[in-house]
């Protein structure tokens, strides 16, 4: 894979801030969402390198949102896709597709 090409992880990062929006896209939520939809159990640790990754990349940008109401609320680190961001998307969605043209018969249950 090129440098500029985007791994497993970090598109599953980014679909899922894709999916819950600038307003709820942060580290806790973004590991929900990805078990929720695949099963896979991540740590938030990992969720918090990639987005520095992702961010470092210029494929998306963060914000401090203000401190959650309630005792000892932090504040929230917002995650926003950025124009960059969703064309890596596109890219990585179009490059899957290629590779699976072609190989239904073999994928089918045996």
């Amino acid at each position: 894979m090129g440098k500029d090409s985007l791994g497993e992880f970090e598109l599953l990062v980014l679909l899922a801030c894709m999916r819950l929006g600038e307003a709820d896209a942060y580290a806790v939520s973004i590991v929900d969402e990805i078990f929720a939809r695949t099963g896979r159990d991540i740590h938030r640790a990992a969720v918090y390198v990639t987005l520095q990754r992702l961010e470092k990349k210029g494929l998306i940008s963060t914000r401090l949102g203000a401190p959650v109401a309630e005792r000892g609320g932090k504040a929230r680190r917002h995650v926003r896709v950025e124009a960059a961001g969703t064309e890596a998307v596109r890219l990585s969605r179009q490059a899957l597709r290629n590779m699976w043209t072609g190989l239904g018969t073999q994928l089918e249950d045996r």
